[in-house]
């Protein structure tokens, strides 16, 4: 399924894009800010959904929306604006649209009319016909990837409750083990820091702090929403408990070493955090899978899926994701390391990796703590006051 959202404010269109793939898992999404590239992505590639602002700095979504309806009546059409006079709504209501939501949205309210289309776009779908797992792996590395996650709708909610009394350094706190949310809120950060100065952001305290406290819960309120980023298949589901458990195990060892050395820690913390995220992104696709076909996937195509395809996602979704560079390699380096202009931050990463696997007896893991000057003895104490 092809969507495509148009809207001014960027944050907007983000969140917009975080809803629909809730709503549509599996969905290409395409981002607009300007109709005239919003018009031409339409001439080169019809969508299956179309949600649209109305003022734009370059015309209006309604312009956009004639273009639709002289391909198609079918399309399903989705006006999201500030203005809300009736004599707008009405206008835009002639053009057969299939819905029009005033800003400020509530979050969940466009999550429901979103499924309340479904049903039409499913049909749709089946009528351009299924595809394979590998298709369904190619495709999504060329789309919009959310983490599978558990994150509780209603705690979101009794947190926007409280949105007066929370900041950055709360909320990032609060999910510091979560992710799918310090993913979100990286790329949607970075999305904005770019814009608006150049520089990136590395942690999800940064990222929060960009964004705002209430944007951020409106994020974290969309991902709510995403029953299938929920795992349903028990193997699924035990596959990304192990795979998120691992990834803390890095983060916590990261961030141990990296005091160690007298780095700051933060960002090393994030970097483990995210290095399963390959992992944890093919794991989404297979439930897509399985909510298709109702068949759940055998441990062996779980590992086999996991095997070829987590390289590949985890590496689209760094850029997807608009990762720093110095970021980004600090996860490359959980894997490998290269041979040569290796630097220090990247042999906390491969240690902490060795670590987090129970193989930090291991001659590639002495080496590396003896290159950072931590001796063995040290280690060991550590561990060794860290067991009950």
């Amino acid at each position: 399924m092809h969507v495509l959202i148009l809207d001014d404010d960027e944050m907007i269109g983000d969140l917009l894009g975080t809803i629909v793939a809730s709503a549509c898992p599996g969905a290409k999404i395409g981002l607009f800010d300007m109709l005239k590239p919003a018009l031409y992505s339409w001439q080169q590639q019809p969508a299956d959904l179309v949600i649209t602002d109305w003022n734009l700095p370059d015309g209006s979504g309604l312009d956009l929306i004639r273009e639709v309806r002289r391909t198609s009546a079918d399309i399903p059409v989705l006006i999201i604006s500030g203005r809300a006079d009736r004599e707008s709504i009405l206008s835009a209501a002639h053009l057969g649209i299939s819905g029009y939501i005033s800003k400020p949205f509530q979050v969940d309210a466009v999550h429901k009319r979103l499924t309340e289309l479904m049903p039409a776009l499913i049909v749709k779908g089946k009528e351009k016909g299924g595809s394979t797992l590998n298709e369904k792996m190619e495709a999504a590395c060329n789309s919009a990837i959310q983490l599978p996650g558990q994150i509780d709708t209603a705690e979101v909610l009794a947190l926007m409750d409280r949105l007066d009394e929370l900041d950055a350094a709360t909320l990032a706190e609060q999910w510091k083990q979560e992710p799918a949310l310090s993913a979100k809120m990286l790329d949607v950060a970075n999305s904005a820091s770019f814009r608006r100065s150049g520089t990136s952001v590395k942690t999800p305290r940064e990222a929060i702090s960009t964004i705002g406290v209430a944007m951020a819960l409106n994020q974290a309120l969309a991902l709510s929403l995403d029953i299938a980023g929920k795992l349903t298949g028990p193997r699924l589901a035990e596959r990304a408990r192990l795979e998120q458990e691992q990834a803390l195990r890095v983060a916590e060892a990261a961030h141990t070493l990296a005091k160690k050395v007298g780095e700051t820690p933060t960002l090393y913390y994030t970097a483990g955090l995210l290095s399963r995220a390959g992992e944890l992104a093919a794991l989404k696709v297979l439930q897509n899978q399985y909510d298709e076909s109702g068949e759940p996937p055998e441990f062996e195509q779980i590992d086999s899926a996991i095997t070829y395809w987590a390289e590949k996602l985890g590496n689209r979704i760094k850029v997807q994701w608009r990762l720093p560079l110095d970021l980004r390699e600090l996860i490359g380096a959980v894997y490998v390391l290269s041979r040569s202009n290796v630097s220090r931050s990247k042999l906390v990463m491969r240690a902490a990796a060795l670590m987090a696997a129970e193989h930090a007896e291991s001659p590639e893991c002495r080496t590396l703590l003896r290159r950072l000057g931590i001796e063995h003895d040290e280690r060991g104490q550590d561990d060794a006051r860290q067991k009950p």
